[in-house]
């Protein structure tokens, strides 16, 4: 997936361009040389803000700069919804016509295409992968220079969009460190010359690492571009989860646990002692981080960054009826599974689905059947097969339910 987004070989964007700098990718230097309408095009918008009862936060609004209020372009859904904000087309309509920007967000849940290009995009990164799309009215722009706190793809999908990129007034900013807080530097700084001026055309790919400022502005007819983000795992979410192992050792620590003296006054001379205490403690605990625990948590916490693979339930029900030893049993796409051990020595299969407590016999297929990827259900064991379809980790190779 990532050679439909840059012009260079992976191994040189991984290199040079990764997180540092950005690259502007034409539609004759990608692969196809397609305007990625496979992802996307006007027809999937317009159907999935009339007819897909589509609700906030799923769109936004935006007009010179500022997001409008959900009122503005929601309304209830009808007789039996029950639902005060679905998204209005009409109000839509008159909105778009006065220069708004419509904002379809989270398109990884809600547009197979997306979903599936992301859901691959990021088991290729490595790192969690969203979508939104911004469809901007002729000569209008959606929002000023700003920087995004994750990397971004922008896809080109109709029209034609002016983009100014600038140095970022902070490198590799994190998620609690937007471009709020440094509006005056971000002003300042797009007053600079751009690193980048084009007009992005159908088919063309920029590429932004976080930090980077932006601003885009519609030329001539309706524009429309996919932007791909990339949450990307840092240096600084390992430096946390250290820290939380390191406080979880300390509090085994009698000493640190104590009280500080009666009548403690916090100034420097007077918990200068406890201070090196437990620093000295903590800083032991640091060292003795266990990598093996480390990994596991943050294996757990990759798995929350996405979902498997779509399955249909009926599908699965279906699937799971007609079991017989010929039929050949898959691990569901982008389900991230593994078997591991619980405390109390049971093992449990873990991954995008709820996980499963397997007996030790069990264990030992389901581990060789990942390994595989695929297996007969007669050798995997006809039971075990159909609960393994029944509980969404399991589909039956070539079914609608396998993606």
């Amino acid at each position: 997936m990532l050679d439909r987004l840059i012009s260079v070989d992976a191994a040189r964007f991984a290199a040079d361009y990764w997180g540092r700098r950005a690259l502007l990718s034409r539609a004759a230097e990608l692969p196809g040389g397609t305007a990625f309408e496979d992802l996307l095009d006007s027809g999937a918008i317009d159907e999935l803000v009339s007819s897909h009862g589509l609700r906030t936060p799923f769109l936004r609004v935006a007009k010179a700069g500022s997001t409008l209020a959900e009122k503005t372009f929601t309304a209830p859904g009808g007789v039996g919804a029950g639902i005060a904000d679905q998204v209005s087309d009409d109000r839509l309509t008159r909105l778009f016509a006065d220069g708004s920007t419509l904002v379809l967000q989270a398109l990884h849940r809600t547009w197979p295409p997306v979903l599936a290009f992301c859901q691959a995009l990021a088991a290729e990164l490595g790192h969690p992968v969203q979508a939104n799309a911004y469809i901007t009215p002729p000569q209008n722009q959606g929002f000023s220079d700003h920087y995004d706190v994750h990397d971004v793809f922008v896809l080109q999908i109709e029209g034609e969009k002016r983009w100014s990129i600038h140095e970022p007034v902070l490198d590799a900013p994190l998620r609690d460190q937007p471009w709020t807080d440094r509006r005056a530097a971000v002003e300042r700084r797009a007053a600079e010359p751009a690193v980048i001026e084009a007009v992005l055309r159908p088919g063309d790919c920029l590429y932004l690492p976080r930090g980077f400022l932006h601003a885009a502005q519609a030329l001539g007819g309706i524009s429309t571009h996919l932007t791909i983000g990339v949450h990307v795992w840092t240096g600084f979410a390992l430096a946390e989860r250290m820290v939380q192992q390191a406080i979880r050792t300390v509090a085994g620590d009698a000493d640190v646990r104590a009280s500080l003296p009666l009548g403690v006054e916090f100034v420097d001379e007077a918990i200068a002692g406890d201070v090196e205490a437990v620093r000295r403690a903590l800083v032991a605990a640091l060292e003795r981080v266990d990598s093996g625990a480390l990994t596991a948590e943050l294996r757990r916490a990759g798995r929350g960054t996405s979902r498997a693979a779509p399955i249909g339930p009926l599908a699965q029900f279906r699937a799971a009826e007609r079991l017989d030893e010929t039929v050949v049993v898959q691990v569901r796409e982008h389900l991230a599974a593994g078997v591991e051990r619980r405390a109390d020595g049971r093992a449990v299969l873990r991954g995008r689905a709820d996980d499963l407590v397997l007996t030790d016999d069990e264990a030992a297929a389901v581990e060789a059947w990942l390994v595989r990827d695929a297996m007969p259900a007669g050798e995997l064991g006809i039971a075990l097969a159909r609960r393994l379809v029944l509980a969404g980790v399991a589909v039956v190779a070539g079914d609608d339910a396998a993606g």
